[in-house]
């Protein structure tokens, strides 16, 4: 695929970047070294290979979802700072 500077200029655009020529310049053969590189993969041959479609042979590891009781306030509450009845307080961050 070749790219071309107004190509480069649409993808700044869309990324909300603004380059410079020099950046521009340097922006397209980067990305036509890696549209080669990407080419270059259509070159193997990978008939016969089956798709990957999970790195790890396992298939389900979530758990059951149960519903369990929470941590009490009281609990929640006994290693907190500073306290104001059930409540965790922290200082003021914004005015």
């Amino acid at each position: 695929m070749k790219l071309d500077p107004s190509t480069i200029q649409k993808m700044a655009h869309l990324s909300r970047l603004n380059l410079s020529s020099e950046e521009c310049a340097e922006m397209e053969e980067s990305l036509s070294k890696i549209l080669g590189w990407m080419d270059k993969l259509n070159e193997v041959d990978t008939t016969g290979v089956e798709p990957l479609i999970h790195l790890s042979p396992s298939v389900n590891v979530f758990r059951e979802d149960i519903a369990q009781p929470g941590l009490a306030p009281e609990m929640s509450l006994l290693n907190a700072p500073s306290r104001d009845g059930v409540f965790f307080t922290v200082p003021k961050v914004k005015e």
